[in-house]
């Protein structure tokens, strides 16, 4: 093994020189880098900027000061010279001393992110700048030995890039088959054999019969508004055909309230308070706060209008999200919903469960509503809530569906979390050999 030794990185490695206005000659008229991902791509833009600019001459290592360390670096292959924000640095280098490949993988190294800890005020959170990189002084082998270690790490890292692969493939195929398990749950199939056991339950159209009822009288004691009537349901909507004993309805027909928040709820934030469910707060099938908002509710404001309550289901209805929704199992406490979110509360909650299964499936509630967004950017309107179609099935069926996928989509977590755990590992052990492979 050649002898390593420690030298600084500017004997090997030479910042290209000189900062432009961005409409200086030297830079007129040149592709701009746009970013360097993480695998060090380069994308290339032909947006101006207003910030100072480099020259990038073709062959040069670029690096970028914010993400280098992440592998946001690369050697330019382009033809002609491009430019870049000062955000980024460009350098020539000593073939002689340094093999660029094996550098790129060193500053990915967590020895090379410990020599920026040591000797760079802020570490990695700093951007790194030249006056940061060139003085460090890093233990490098002869370039023989950079061959060689190179040699290793394209070998694992084939072998990681195949294992990452596989990994996304499997997550793939596992997405695949939860959205098959509520599409055959939402059309009865998952429940084929509990009907056979059960023929004789009341049929759903009783189930509607009672909720127009119920309905009907709050209308009456005037806890609930009186709805226009919603349009009968043709032949040419059903999606699909229902099992016996199941029957068509519109959401309208089967909730109480189907609304959304105001605009003017923003202007009520507060560090405390009740709970302000925003798009962002709901995933595909569940409530979710991160960075949890509060409002602080004043009297006389519309906060009964727009309060959600347990077993009611909230959905995204603005955005690239449009369609996520969560169904609140538990007692939300005091919450109130955004003018992004729509709240739908069921009549009865034995819907609810089961409801939210064909909202959330692709070819069932969601994949109806995509058909159905509406103007320039993706969106749904109420009218639309309230006209989308349900499958609703027995009353004893619903738990039965409810159950099963229930049984079914915690086999699917078991296999996510494996997934998960084995993608972990891959990263771990790339690590492992980072660590190692620059260790005299």
């Amino acid at each position: 093994m050649s002898a390593w030794q420690h030298v600084k990185v500017g004997d090997f490695l030479f910042e290209r020189e000189g900062k432009y206005k961005p409409d200086a000659e030297e830079v007129s008229g040149l592709e701009r880098i746009d970013k360097i991902d993480f695998s060090g791509r380069f994308h290339l833009a032909t947006k101006p900027s207003k910030t100072n600019m480099i020259r990038i001459e073709p062959g040069d290592l670029v690096i970028s000061g914010i993400n280098v360390a992440k592998g946001a670096l690369g050697v330019f292959d382009g033809e002609e010279p491009v430019t870049a924000t000062i955000h980024y640095s460009s350098y020539s280098f000593d073939e002689e001393k340094i093999n660029v490949e094996y550098f790129k993988r060193f500053l990915k190294s967590p020895l090379f992110i410990n020599l920026l800890k040591e000797q760079v005020k802020g570490g990695i959170k700093t951007e790194i700048k030249p006056k940061h990189l060139l003085p460090l002084i890093i233990p490098l082998p002869g370039i023989y030995e950079q061959q060689k270690i190179l040699s290793r790490f394209l070998r694992v890292e084939n072998e990681d890039g195949e294992l990452k692969a596989e990994l996304t493939h499997q997550q793939t195929l596992l997405k695949k088959l939860r959205q098959q398990i509520l599409q055959e749950a939402i059309e009865g199939k998952l429940t084929a054999d509990w009907r056979a056991e059960n023929p004789d339950v009341e049929p759903a159209s009783e189930l509607l019969k009672r909720i127009a009822a119920e309905k009907a009288e709050l209308v009456k004691a005037k806890e609930i508004k009186k709805q226009k009537p919603l349009p009968p349901i043709s032949d040419e909507e059903k999606p699909f055909e229902l099992p016996e004993g199941w029957a068509w309805e519109r959401i309208g027909n089967i909730t109480s309230v189907v609304t959304s928040g105001s605009r003017n709820w923003k202007s009520l934030y507060s560090d405390s308070g009740a709970s302000f469910i925003r798009s962002q707060d709901i995933k595909l099938d569940r409530l979710s706060y991160a960075d949890r908002a509060f409002v602080d509710v004043p009297d006389g404001q519309e906060g009964s209008r727009t309060q959600v309550k347990q077993y009611d289901w909230l959905m995204i209805i603005t955005g690239a999200n449009v369609g996520k929704c969560a169904y609140l199992s538990e007692d939300p406490g005091e919450a109130y919903v955004s003018q992004h979110v729509a709240l739908m509360r069921p009549m009865t909650s034995q819907v609810g469960l089961y409801g939210h299964l064909w909202l959330i499936s692709e070819l069932g509630g969601r994949g109806l509503l995509a058909n159905s967004i509406y103007g320039d950017k993706p969106g749904l309107n109420l009218p639309q809530l309230r006209n989308l179609l349900i499958p609703i099935p027995t009353v004893e069926e619903q738990k039965a569906i409810v159950n099963e996928t229930k049984l079914l989509m915690s086999i699917c977590d078991q296999l996510e979390t494996q997934i998960t755990q084995n993608q972990a590992h891959a990263d771990d052990l790339m690590q492992a050999v980072l660590r190692e492979a620059f260790v005299q």
